[in-house]
């Protein structure tokens, strides 16, 4: 089957408002592409049931590494893919619609879908990018060349063009039969009486428009079949690239699913361990880290400026700097997981340290900066998460202990019921906690609350923007609080201990790094597989970088599977 899943890229409704050249592009790039098995959905009843951590006998035999639907690429990697194959620095998906999100990240393939008008801002973005490319390019070369040789009065110059670039844009070796379809474009340009470069950039946009390029394609030889099997090496390439700088594979990556060596455990983790140290995985920060513990929403809190005056957007800035630099060193470091939660250093401007109430450093750059026997010291008293877990006018325990059910231990209460009453707000209501408190009366309300708020409690000495208080308009801070199990404790360094030494936490870090790789939902018959991946972890010492290499080089990572009843 292949053009009845191309329509699915390329409707009527869209047709009829492309102009002819342009739709020539979308229908040459369409023309031929992926099957309909291929957009089979992740298959999200694998059996099993839930086997439970440390079941051994549940967890016998070989591990099933599910079925991914086809990626496509997100606002962040299709910026980071066009910086890394065209030398393009502008951002063009600024323009593209918002993704969505699923399981707490936006690279979830399931609900990254496709709509004509986002089909038609990536026709726009091809036609920018190529003609950018072509006139700043020589035929010179260099890392982001693609004018390699002049098309004009050389016949073989075209193909050998759409060969280099697509292997580039595409994350593998395009066939012949390929080319040959692009090539004949060009053809198109010569019959108008255009000069063959105008063909050649025509065939490179309608690469960029491409399914090859637009989604991580990967191929099942039998759709059919529950049998797993491994990944090839350029597909590989492609999932660790985008796992851990959220880009197309460089140089080396390439190099490595061409001399199809990537799939050796000591060859694979080499390239994690590389990887990890290029400045392009700052994207971890960005898109993992960022979602996972929060930082992005600081990019969007907008605290009561008659309350909090002082926040501005160099406070804003340098909270979101502060966690990515605090967990880049924690990846840098190899240092535990654990110590997210109370490592005794953090990272701070002039601006930030005056917030903390800390000496300057001296700089409007980050400084790593000692917080030992200080009130800080961890994820839980840093300001990004802190702003981004408050309400405008007043902190929220009931946000505070939802983050870390959900975040930390990945016990998530059910979402509210309809009709809830909100909290009450104003003078005479009464402290935080005494609404909170009043707010659990309801039965309704209770089942949950009675988890989340006695966290959130434990985190009360920090404000709306992560400024430390003894005492707020109520009076004194009670920062007493409970945890799942009648487990009592008193403010935040008592509640990161207690956390610390919790076996969930481990766990819920492997799933929230797992889901992420995988750019899908784990089911029960991942959670063997996270068992797994747990115990590697705790016997490697429970460091961060490690903990990447062993998700990366996992069945779940290099292997997937077919699905029965797809549609062939």
């Amino acid at each position: 089957m292949k053009n009845a899943s191309c329509k699915l890229l390329l409707p009527a409704a869209m047709a009829s408002r492309l102009g002819t050249a342009v739709l020539w592009v979308a229908v040459i790039a369409l023309n031929g592409c992926f099957g309909q098995s291929q957009l089979s959905s992740s298959d999200s009843s694998t059996g099993g049931g839930n086997p439970g951590t440390g079941d051994a006998n549940l967890c016998a035999g070989p591990r099933d590494p599910g079925r991914i639907t086809i990626h496509r690429l997100n606002r962040a990697e299709y910026n980071n893919t066009v910086r890394d194959l065209l030398g393009d620095t502008t951002g063009p998906s600024r323009d593209f619609p918002v993704d969505d999100s699923g399981y707490g990240f936006d690279n979830i393939a399931d609900v990254l879908s496709l709509s004509p008008l986002l089909m038609e801002k990536y026709q726009a973005a091809a036609e920018a990018l190529i003609n950018a490319a072509w006139d700043r390019d020589s035929a010179s070369g260099g890392p982001y060349s693609v004018r390699v040789c002049d098309p004009n009065g050389n016949p073989g110059c075209g193909r050998q063009i759409l060969a280099r670039f697509a292997r580039r844009a595409w994350r593998r070796p395009a066939t012949s039969d390929e080319l040959d379809r692009y090539v004949a474009l060009t053809n198109v340009a010569a019959q108008q009486g255009d000069l063959a470069e105008v063909g050649v950039k025509l065939a490179l946009q309608a690469v960029l428009v491409s399914p090859s390029f637009i989604y991580r394609i990967e191929l099942d030889s039998d759709p059919q079949t529950r049998s797993a099997h491994a990944v090839n090496d350029y597909e590989l390439a492609t999932r660790l690239s985008y796992f851990l700088g959220s880009s197309t594979p460089d140089d080396e990556l390439s190099s490595k699913a061409d001399n199809g060596s990537l799939h050796q455990p000591t060859v694979l983790e080499q390239q994690v361990r590389r990887m990890l140290g290029d400045p392009k995985s700052f994207a971890l920060q960005e898109n993992f880290v960022g979602q996972w513990l929060y930082t992005r929403a600081t990019d969007s809190v907008q605290p009561d400026s008659r309350l909090f005056p002082m926040f501005n957007d160099a406070l804003r800035a340098a909270m979101r700097q502060e966690t990515q630099l605090f967990v880049q060193s924690l990846i840098s470091e190899n240092r535990s997981i654990l110590d997210l939660l109370d490592a005794d250093y953090t990272y701070l401007n002039d601006r930030l340290a005056d917030h903390y109430g800390f000496p300057r450093p001296g700089t409007a750059v980050a400084q790593r900066t000692s917080v030992a026997g200080s009130k800080r010291g961890g994820i839980l008293t840093q300001a990004s998460f802190l702003t981004a877990t408050s309400q405008p006018n007043r902190t929220s325990p009931v946000k505070r202990g939802k983050w870390v059910l959900s975040q930390l231990l990945c016990t998530a209460p059910p979402p509210p019921p309809p009709n809830v009453p909100p909290l009450p707000e104003g003078s005479g209501s009464g402290s935080v906690r005494q609404r909170l408190e009043q707010h659990r009366t309801n039965p309704v309300c209770a089942s949950c609350h009675s988890l989340m708020d006695p966290i959130g409690f434990g985190l009360e000495n920090f404000d709306a923007i992560g400024q430390w208080r003894d005492q707020d308009v109520d009076g004194p801070i009670d920062a007493s609080g409970v945890l799942p199990g009648d487990v009592s404790f008193n403010g935040e360094k008592q509640l990161a201990s207690i956390l610390r030494a919790d076996p969930r936490l481990p766990t819920c870090v492997v799933r929230q790094v797992l889901t992420y790789a995988l750019g899908r939902g784990l089911t029960d018959a991942d959670q063997c597989a996270v068992d797994d991946m747990t115990r590697a972890l705790k016997t490697r010492g429970t460091g961060f970088a490690d903990l990447f290499a062993i998700v990366a080089t996992s069945d779940a990572f290099t292997q997937r599977r077919g699905e029965p009843g797809a549609n062939p």
